[in-house]
């Protein structure tokens, strides 16, 4: 059944409260304070989260929960929260919420945020914590007879992992099927085209009609924080952030952890480097929508020939650029703390030009991508009125980007919470009121013409930049030891939605805590709100449309 979600925020704009005016509404829920660098943060009890969060929610306006992520310390296990508002994401709270290290046990919040409920299984799959009135509380990205929590300090690595006979069971025993109806249990993936290999969709069918769809995914976990939180701020950690994302979004992964820990360690990034990185990130932006139009027509039309191999040729032209500026093709690792690590190609002006050909061309792309897609009548009747995603719903699971702007949120870090140089260029943020799969294609396709813009302001200031001006790092310390216990949640626009880097410092060179907020993890939790009622192509067509990438949802 779909969730309705009363949203009061969209015509009631809420006024920003102080710290002080926070801690009076919360009353004795709060028990004390632990401000973090961007967000006053409030201490709960255990068995007040619902509570808590619905205050902040119902009464402050704090309708988007962007983060939850949970830690061990010496002494107890602790839960976050992490609040922002669609209206204004600078306006940011946390919540912390204490739990007790013997019996590590806390209330579920997913009864305010829907998103809640993947978070939570996953805290409580990697750290241990157990969320009480949780709906479904079991392991998310690792098998159900995994021995132990991997991020809890008294993980054991070298216990050796049994997985059982009924794991392997035949998952059509009991046949799921009822007196009163004629229903059936089909695997979609994960050996499926539409799925890629790693997503396995549990899928229950009443006659032709899905009437629940369940994700299974893991299949690609590498434990991506662990990887990260054993490294070092200042050299070690910046390589990884390509891998989430590994299709197009490098340098806008790359992005998410610099931002995040050059305001851990107070770093000025110079604007020279900005506008490159602006230029980059943007050119990545183009990558990954183009491929995101190659896969959705494939999964709909089955369209190779003409579509698919049309958007892969402009993306290969994107890439060639990339490939100029970074020396690489998908793993750039061409983002350094403070900057960027050189300066533009030389000769300056074959980059620029061979950047305006591009330019040139991409108008005449789109057209011809209109007129093979949006236009034609098979595709249309694929996906108008199709994996419906009401905004409101939307809002609930914490869906961001270009499927959040399907669905008529205007909501875009680029514009609402600037970073880099996009406050000083001319763009638009796009929405759709489609609310369908078709929306969210038409929103990747005009995002396509206003990453165009960004790319050729920043190449007309590159352009004229005065030579001894252009400064491309910061002065940054070899090594990084940010002040004990100082904690920081930043986030940027990725391609796929809001892609944010949670740190703990602990005084040491390598964060003692790194939590990577996935615009994919949270937007693949809407899949069942849009395909259930509907038939299995359009099942398909919903997964297309969120433009999920694995890496990125299991990290």
């Amino acid at each position: 059944m779909s969730l309705e979600v009363p949203d009061t925020t969209e015509t009631d704009e809420v006024p920003e409260r102080t710290p002080d005016e926070l801690a009076a509404l919360l009353g004795d829920l709060v028990i004390d304070r632990d401000d973090h660098l961007n967000a006053p943060g409030f201490v709960i009890r255990p068995d007040a989260v619902q509570e808590t969060l619905s205050r902040l929610k119902q009464e402050a306006g704090y309708d988007h929960l962007s983060l939850v992520t949970a830690q061990e310390y010496e002494n107890r296990y602790e839960s976050i929260y992490h609040l922002k508002k669609f209206d204004d994401p600078t306006q940011e709270v946390s919540v912390v919420v204490p739990a007790d290290k013997d019996r590590p046990v806390s209330e579920s919040g997913e009864a305010v945020f829907r998103t809640a409920d993947w978070h939570e299984r996953e805290a409580y799959d990697l750290i241990g914590i157990e969320y009480d009135d949780h709906p479904d509380l079991r392991r998310i990205l690792l098998p159900e007879t995994w021995q132990g929590h991997p991020l809890s300090m008294d993980y054991d690595k070298d216990r050796p992992q049994i997985a059982t006979l009924p794991e392997h069971a035949n998952p059509l025993a009991d046949h799921h099927r009822d007196a009163e109806s004629d229903t059936m249990f089909l695997n979609i993936g994960p050996h499926h085209p539409a799925t890629h290999g790693v997503l396995h969709l549990k899928t229950i069918l009443d006659g032709e009609q899905v009437i629940d769809v369940e994700p299974d995914i893991g299949y690609l976990h590498r434990c991506e924080e662990q990887m990260a939180q054993s490294g070092t701020y200042r050299h070690q950690i910046m390589p990884y952030p390509d891998r989430w994302d590994y299709i197009s979004a490098g340098l806008l992964n790359e992005w998410a952890y610099a931002r995040a820990a050059e305001d851990l360690a107070d770093i000025d990034v110079p604007e020279y480097a900005q506008v490159i990185r602006t230029m980059g990130a943007e050119m990545c932006r183009i990558a990954a929508h183009m491929l995101a139009l190659a896969t959705f027509a494939l999964d709909v039309n089955g369209d190779f020939t003409a579509t698919f191999m049309y958007a892969i040729n402009d993306r290969e032209r994107v890439q060639d650029l990339l490939e100029d500026l970074t020396g690489q093709r998908l793993m750039f690792n061409y983002f350094r703390l403070g900057g960027v690590v050189w300066d533009l190609p030389e000769p300056r002006e074959e980059f620029f030009s061979k950047t305006r050909d591009f330019l040139d061309q991409l108008p005449g792309s789109v057209e011809e991508y209109h007129d093979l897609v949006t236009a034609n009548e098979i595709f249309q009747m694929r996906t108008i009125d199709t994996g419906i995603l009401p905004p409101a719903v939307a809002k609930d699971y914490g869906a961001t980007g270009p499927v959040a702007r399907g669905s008529g949120i205007d909501y875009d870090l680029r514009r609402d919470d600037p970073y880099g140089y996009y406050d000083e260029l001319d763009w638009d943020v796009v929405t759709e009121d489609g609310c369908d799969n078709y929306s969210r294609l038409l929103v990747r396709m005009r995002e396509v013409e206003e990453s165009a813009k960004i790319i050729e302001q920043c190449v007309d200031l590159l352009e004229d930049w005065p030579e001894d001006e252009r400064t491309i790092q910061a002065n940054v310390p070899r090594t990084l030891r940010p002040d004990d216990d100082t904690e920081i949640y930043r986030a940027v626009e990725a391609a796929k939605g809001e892609l944010g880097i949670y740190m703990r410092a602990d005084g040491t060179d390598k964060p003692a805590r790194f939590k990577i907020r996935s615009p994919c993890f949270s937007n693949l939790q809407t899949l069942p709100e849009m395909a259930n009622g509907e038939y299995i192509p359009d099942v398909i067509a919903a997964l297309g449309s969120l433009d999920i990438v694995l890496g990125e949802v299991d990290r």
